[in-house]
């Protein structure tokens, strides 16, 4: 009977290890999120840029600090991030220690600023690499420096080199997803290993404790002002990041929708669907500012005012300037100038007549 029950008790011990499918999940929940949430603030700054350009030209900023929060709110709270809570996971320190502390307990200063760290930052920097990449692209193919000059030549060597780096990050990945399938690691994924955490599932008293601490303190119990001050203050931001979590605990499922809709795969399809006739011109021109740069000549470039060179149209407004003119602006303002659409380097058309 011994026997049975230590081998009951090995199995029970070795169920707290999340599946693959589990761990992968939570993973792509977040990065699901993001360009559902961009395409969100893409379309409230074209329909009024005045209002929410300002969202879409600091928008990775902004989402990372509300990321910044939410998880910080949700490891010191259940020793998980969103997505793991989401699917009823925890972290626990990597070591030999028999006894799972409660997800209720946080996790230890060291492992908790580098979970912190890894789960914001990481991802973040990797984003704006990815923007740094593409931009240097456009910009070679658009690039108005010579072909010789030393910066040309130094972006030229990252773009060769950024496929491999990538390439070598991406298969580290892999690698330790590999090892997790075939128990050979207690990670899937890199992140967790560096962050010294390992997942495991929540138990039972895992969720009474947290059961319990969401339900606060009882009437019973006296506290001091100063306690009840940041206890109020606490209570404070959990209701923000909990309202905020909750949100996106019930948006997820049309966030993933509106990330499959948008994907670059179904664009045939959605053309198919959406047909529209052409738009109207558009209603911005009314602003003093908009109609002030249109020159009365159409010859003429509404940026330097004078005859155009190299004539260039900004797809997203269909005005025509000057091709260094559109270039320096858009790569500056990231915006049409006489309309305020978001446009970006891939959105400049060179015109070309019979006369050129």
């Amino acid at each position: 009977m011994a026997e049975v029950g230590a081998h009951l008790t090995a199995a029970s011990a070795g169920d707290d290890r999340p599946s693959v499918f589990e761990a992968v999940a939570q993973d792509s929940l977040m990065a699901a999120v993001k360009p559902a949430l961009q395409h969100l603030v893409k379309v409230l700054a074209e329909s009024n840029p005045d209002r929410y350009g300002f969202l879409w030209h600091w928008f990775d900023e902004i989402y990372v600090l509300l990321d910044l929060l939410l998880q910080q709110h949700y490891l010191a709270r259940c020793s998980a991030s969103f997505s793991e809570n989401f699917y009823s996971l925890k972290r626990i320190p990597v070591g030999d220690c028999r006894q799972q502390p409660l997800a209720t307990a946080g996790l230890p200063k060291r492992q908790h600023w580098k979970s912190l760290l890894l789960l914001v930052l990481v991802p973040y920097l990797k984003g704006k690499l990815e923007k740094l990449v593409s931009s240097l692209r456009e910009e070679d193919e658009y690039s108005i420096h010579p072909p010789s000059s030393p910066w040309k030549r130094f972006y030229r060597a990252f773009l060769a080199a950024y496929p491999f780096v990538n390439m070598t990050w991406e298969g580290w990945f892999l690698i330790q997803q590999l090892c997790y399938i075939l128990g050979k690691a207690q990670h899937h994924s890199p992140m967790l290993r560096l962050a010294g955490v390992r997942l495991v599932r929540l138990t039972a008293e895992d969720i009474q404790a947290l059961e319990k601490k969401l339900a606060g303190p009882t009437s019973s119990e006296t506290c001091s002002i100063k306690t009840q001050v940041q206890s109020a203050v606490r209570k404070a931001l959990g209701g923000i990041a909990f309202s905020l979590s909750t949100g996106l605990s019930i948006s997820v499922f049309f966030l993933q929708f509106l990330d499959w809709w948008y994907s670059s795969e179904n664009q045939e399809t959605i053309k198919s669907l959406t047909a529209l006739p052409t738009p109207p011109p558009p209603v911005h021109l009314d602003h003093e500012a908009g109609s002030a740069l249109l020159p009365k000549l159409k010859t003429v470039c509404p940026l330097c005012r004078k005859i155009r060179v190299n004539a260039t149209a900004l797809s997203t407004s269909g005005f025509v300037f000057c091709y260094r003119c559109a270039y320096s602006y858009v790569k500056t303002h990231q915006r049409c100038p006489i309309t305020g659409y978001a446009t970006e380097l891939q959105h400049l058309v060179k015109l070309y007549s019979p006369e050129s």
